[in-house]
C-alpha cells in the first residue's frame, strides 16, 4: 500500500439507494480496500435530494481521505446548471480522485415503428410526431437525446419517466416510439428482438452488441455520451493522499476478477487520473449547459 493511503477506516458515500451501479461499485471497492489495507471500508447510502444530501455529507467531512464520494456523472456535470441554487460547487468544494466505470448508452425503438437505422428514424421524425422516453428530466440520457434532436434538426416529444424500466415497458407496449437508455437496461429486450437497437451514443461500439453502430457511424457527428461514475474527495485533501487512493483504486479496478464482476452489471472499467477527470467534468459541464440553455430545459 502507498504510504499516504489513509490509516483509518474509510467511508464511501453513495448518495443513492442500494443496488444501483454506483452502489455496486462502492461495495466492490470497499471489500478490496479492507482486504488490502487492513482497515475497515464501508459504504453508506445517504439518499435524498437527487443525490445532494450525500454530496453535502462529503463536502462537510474532514479532508483526510477517509470519506469519499461515489457519484454518477450527471450530478457533477448537469445538476449545477439545472439547479443553480445548489449548496456546493464541484470545482470549489471537491477534488476529483478518479473515474471508476462507465455504461454505454443505446437508442432503441419499437419494432412496430418500422425503422431499422438512425437515418430512417430521422426521416420518419420529419413527417411523423414521434415520442421518446428517458429516465427523467435533466438526466444525462434526456440531454443526449435533446442534443441529438438539435444536431439532426428534428423535434421528438420527450416523455420523462422515473427510471429506464418503466420507459422500456412503454416502448414494448407501443406507448412511446423511442427510448435512449443504458445498454444493460435494454440488453435482454434487444437479445429477445423485442426492440430494435439503432445506435450507440458512445464513441465506440459495445462488445455486448457488436453489430449496433455508433451515431458517428450512422452519420450524426459530435455526440459521445457515456454514463460514467466517479470518485471525489473533499477539496482540501492532500495531493499525496488523493494520489495514493487513486493508485490503489486503479490497481483494484485493473484486476481481471473485478472487471468480470462489473461486466455482469453491464459496467466497463474507466480509470482516469485526477487531472483527466477534472478536465472531463469541466468539458461535459460546458456541453450540457449549452444543451440546457438552447433547448430551454428546466426542472420544477
Amino acid at each position: 500500500m502507498p504510504a499516504a493511503f489513509p490509516k483509518r477506516p474509510l467511508t464511501l458515500i453513495v448518495p443513492f439507494s442500494a443496488g444501483g451501479p454506483v452502489d455496486v461499485l462502492g461495495r466492490l471497492l470497499a471489500q478490496e480496500y479492507s482486504a488490502r489495507s487492513g482497515q475497515t471500508a464501508i459504504v453508506e447510502n445517504k439518499t435524498g435530494g437527487a443525490g445532494n444530501i450525500g454530496i453535502e455529507v462529503v463536502r462537510k467531512s474532514a479532508p483526510d481521505g477517509t470519506t469519499l464520494l461515489l457519484i454518477p456523472a450527471g450530478n457533477l456535470t448537469i445538476n449545477p446548471t439545472l439547479m443553480p441554487n445548489l449548496s456546493f460547487d464541484v470545482a470549489r468544494d471537491f477534488a476529483p480522485v478518479t473515474s471508476l466505470a462507465s455504461a454505454p448508452n443505446v437508442i432503441v425503438v419499437s419494432p412496430k415503428l418500422g425503422v431499422t437505422s438512425i437515418k430512417q428514424l430521422i426521416e420518419k421524425a420529419k413527417t411523423t410526431k414521434l415520442s421518446y422516453g428517458s429516465p427523467g428530466v435533466g438526466s444525462q440520457l434526456h440531454l443526449a437525446m435533446e442534443l441529438f434532436s438539435e444536431k439532426v434538426g428534428v423535434d421528438i416529444l420527450h416523455v420523462p419517466y422515473r427510471g429506464s424500466s418503466q420507459a422500456l415497458g412503454d416502448v414494448l407496449g407501443d406507448h412511446i416510439d423511442v427510448l435512449v437508455t443504458n445498454l444493460p437496461a435494454a440488453l435482454s429486450a434487444i437479445k429477445g428482438n423485442l426492440v430494435v437497437p439503432l445506435a450507440m451514443t458512445t464513441a465506440q461500439r459495445s462488445p455486448l452488441v457488436p453489430d449496433v453502430p455508433t451515431l458517428e457511424e450512422s452519420g450524426v457527428t459530435g455526440i459521445d455520451v457515456t454514463s460514467w461514475y466517479g470518485m471525489l474527495a473533499p477539496k482540501a485533501v492532500l495531493n499525496d493522499v488523493r494520489d495514493a487512493i487513486f493508485t490503489v483504486t486503479k490497481d483494484v479496478l485493473t484486476t481481471p476478477a473485478l472487471q468480470e464482476k462489473l461486466l455482469t452489471q453491464g459496467l466497463s472499467v474507466m480509470i482516469e487520473a485526477p487531472d483527466v477527470l477534472a478536465a472531463r467534468i469541466k468539458r461535459e459541464t460546458a456541453l450540457w449547459a449549452g444543451v440546457i440553455q438552447t433547448r430551454h430545459i428546466t426542472v420544477k
